[in-house]
């Protein structure tokens, strides 16, 4: 079944993202890896996971199993598998002792950019192209962007800015 076409879809705003964004993934996009192919010996879904991580302040892994839309318990595998690969730690959260926080190593982060499904050379080359203030707010558009996927999958009510 087809979804409905609605206001939200003459909304310029919304126009402009759904032209720009297909825009830089044919740009930046890089083939699928395997694990077997992977620079770093990864999945898709392990590179997915590792590119959710709020970086620096870290993750709940709850709000990750919502947020990538798993079972706690897939999400716990994957989590101790990561961390046995260096690529993350699971910290106690210095604001609630009962919570832990998912955090990325060095080497994490180095395999969110080696594993992206786009090339990081050539969104360099993008970013490059642009003057340094286009780039700081093209950078910090795109980071308004991720925080407001991760609140919609929290289930937060638009703010009605139309």
């Amino acid at each position: 079944m087809l979804p409905q076409i609605g206001p939200m879809d003459h909304d310029p705003d919304v126009l402009d993202v759904l032209r720009s964004y297909p825009q830089i993934y044919l740009a930046c996009h890089v083939e699928h890896r395997t694990r077997a192919s992977s620079p770093t010996g990864l999945t898709a879904r392990d590179g997915t996971l590792l590119a959710h991580v709020e970086d620096p302040p870290g993750s709940s892994p709850a709000m990750l199993a919502r947020h990538l839309g798993v079972a706690r318990s897939t999400l716990s595998a994957a989590l101790a598998r990561l961390e046995s690969q260096g690529m993350l730690r699971l910290e106690g959260d210095p604001a609630d002792a009962r919570r832990r926080l998912v955090r990325l190593t060095a080497e994490g982060r180095a395999a969110v950019a080696r594993d992206s499904v786009l090339d990081p050379a050539r969104v360099a080359a993008l970013l490059a192209l642009m003057p340094a203030a286009e780039r700081r707010s093209a950078v910090a558009g795109l980071k308004l962007l991720a925080a407001a996927a991760r609140r919609h999958q929290e289930g937060e009510e638009p703010c009605g800015n139309g």
